[in-house]
C-alpha cells in the first residue's frame, strides 16, 4: 500500500523543479577536440603573466591574477551572462537565467555578510561593502549600459569571457567599451553634480543579519515571481552550448550548469574581496587602460578631473598590472582562452557584419558611458550593490531592465534577432 507524499514535501519538489518551456530542452552536442594551439598559447601566458606579476608586485595581485583566471574558466565554463539572461526574461518569459541570478546574488550576500561583518581579510585589507548613490547617474547609467548591452552582445563579465574565446565581433564591444568609460571619465565635470542621496546600506540601520535575511527574502520573492510568469509563458528553452561526455570530462571540456556557475562564481568573487577588500568589478579598469592610451598617444589623463579624485588618482599613478580590477579583467580573458581552447570552442569569428559590427560599437560605448554615470556595472553595481546589502544595486538591476526592454526594441534595427515564443530556444 503506497501513501500520497504530505502536501508540503510536494510543494517543496514542485519548487525545485525546473520550471516549465514549451518544448523539452534539446541534448548538448558533442564538445569538438581541443584547440591544441590556442590552449598552448592561453596556458603558456597564463603561467608566465603570473610569474611576473608575482615576482614585480608581490603576493596579493599575483592572488588576484589567479583568481581572474579562474573566473574566466568558471564564466566559460557555465555560459554565465546577464545580457542573455535579461534578453530571455523580457523577450519571452524565461527566468532561468534571473534565477541562476539569484543564487549568485544570494551566495555571494551570504559569504560578504561573513567576511564584511567580522571584518576578516587577507594581506591586511579589510573587507568593505559597495554602497553608491542613489541619483539621476545612477538611474540614466543602469539604463544606459542595458541597452548597450543588448546592442554590443554582453555585458561587463561577458564581454570579457567571449573575448577570451575568440568572438570577435565581441572585441568590438570591448574596444567600445574602454571608449566609452574614457570618455565619461574625460567630461566627468560635465555629469560628476547629478543630482543624487547619500547611499544607503541596509547593514548601517540593521545590522549584517538583518541586511543578509532582507535580500535573501526578496531574492526568493523573484524566483517565486519568475516561476510563475514562466509557467504563464511558457517559453522556448535555453539553447545548449557543446559539452564533453563523462563527469570528469565535463569539468575540465564541458559546459556547467548555471547553478554550479553562480556558486563557483560567488565563491571567486568573495575571495576577491577577501584578498583586496574590495568587492569584484570590472569598468574602473576600461577607464584606466583608456587613460593610458591617451597618455601613449601625448596625451594628459592626469590633469582630468576624474583622475584626480581619491583613489583614483592612486590608480592612475600606479602599473596597471598592479590594479586589482585590471588584474582580474585580464585574467578573465586568458582564463576564458584556457576554458574555450580546452572545450574545442576557440575560434576567431571572420566576416562580422557592418551593422553588426556598428552595434558591437555602440553598444560598448554605451556601456563604458552607463557603467561611470551609474558607478558600476553587472558587476561592480549590481551583484557587488546587493550583495552589499546596498539600495543602489536593487535600483541598478531595476533600471537595467528598463533599458533590456529598450535594447530589444533596438537591436532589429541593427539585424540582430531576439527570441520569439514560437523558437525552438532562446
Amino acid at each position: 500500500m503506497t501513501t500520497a507524499p504530505p502536501a508540503d514535501a510536494a510543494k517543496t519538489a514542485a519548487l525545485l523543479s525546473p520550471s516549465p518551456t514549451s518544448v523539452p530542452r534539446p541534448e548538448a552536442p558533442a564538445a569538438p577536440p581541443v584547440r591544441p594551439v590556442p590552449l598552448a598559447v592561453s596556458g603558456l601566458l597564463a603561467a608566465a603573466l603570473t610569474a611576473y606579476v608575482w615576482s614585480a608586485h608581490g603576493a596579493k595581485p599575483g592572488v588576484l591574477l589567479l583568481l581572474g583566471l579562474a573566473l574566466g574558466v568558471a564564466l566559460f565554463h557555465s555560459r554565465f551572462g546577464f545580457t542573455s539572461a535579461w534578453r530571455q526574461l523580457v523577450a519571452v518569459g524565461n527566468g532561468t537565467g534571473l534565477r541562476a541570478h539569484a543564487l549568485l546574488l544570494g551566495t555571494t550576500a551570504t559569504l560578504f555578510a561573513l567576511l564584511i561583518g567580522t571584518k576578516t581579510g587577507l594581506f591586511g585589507s579589510v573587507p568593505a561593502p559597495s554602497g553608491g548613490p542613489l541619483g539621476l547617474g545612477l538611474l540614466i547609467g543602469s539604463f544606459l549600459f542595458a541597452v548597450g548591452m543588448q546592442l554590443g552582445g554582453a555585458c561587463a563579465s561577458g564581454t570579457l569571457f567571449a573575448v577570451g574565446s575568440g568572438q570577435t565581433s565581441i572585441v568590438l564591444t570591448l574596444g567600445g567599451f574602454i571608449a566609452g568609460a574614457t570618455l565619461a571619465a574625460w567630461q566627468f565635470d560635465l555629469w560628476k553634480d547629478l543630482p543624487s542621496l547619500e547611499p544607503v546600506v541596509m547593514a548601517d540601520h540593521i545590522g549584517w543579519f538583518g541586511s543578509w535575511a532582507v535580500t535573501i527574502l526578496v531574492l526568493v520573492a523573484i524566483v517565486l515571481v519568475s516561476r510563475r510568469v514562466q509557467a504563464r509563458r511558457n517559453p522556448p528553452p535555453i539553447g545548449p552550448v557543446p559539452s564533453a561526455r563523462g563527469a570528469a570530462a565535463r569539468v575540465l571540456r564541458g559546459s556547467w550548469p548555471l547553478a554550479v556557475g553562480a556558486l563557483a562564481l560567488a565563491v571567486l568573487g568573495a575571495g576577491v574581496l577577501l584578498v583586496s577588500g574590495g568587492a569584484w568589478g570590472v569598468t574602473s579598469a576600461f577607464s584606466l587602460w583608456g587613460a593610458e592610451l591617451v597618455r601613449a598617444l601625448g596625451g594628459h589623463p592626469e590633469s582630468w578631473s576624474w583622475w584626480q579624485q581619491p583613489g583614483n588618482k592612486e590608480m592612475l599613478a600606479g602599473p596597471v598590472l598592479a590594479d586589482k580590477t585590471s588584474l582580474t579583467d585580464i585574467g578573465i580573458m586568458i582564463g576564458a582562452a584556457v576554458a574555450a581552447a580546452l572545450g574545442g570552442t576557440w575560434t576567431l569569428h571572420r566576416g562580422v557584419p557592418w551593422r553588426t559590427a556598428t552595434a558591437a560599437v555602440l553598444g560598448g560605448v554605451l556601456m563604458g558611458i552607463g557603467a561611470r554615470f551609474a558607478g558600476g556595472c553587472n558587476i561592480g553595481a549590481y551583484l557587488a550593490g546587493i550583495a552589499s546589502g546596498s539600495l543602489h544595486g536593487w535600483v541598478w538591476g531595476a533600471f537595467a531592465l528598463l533599458g533590456t526592454w529598450a535594447g530589444l526594441k533596438l537591436r532589429p534595427l541593427f539585424g540582430l534577432g531576439n527570441p520569439k515564443p514560437g523558437d525552438g530556444v532562446c
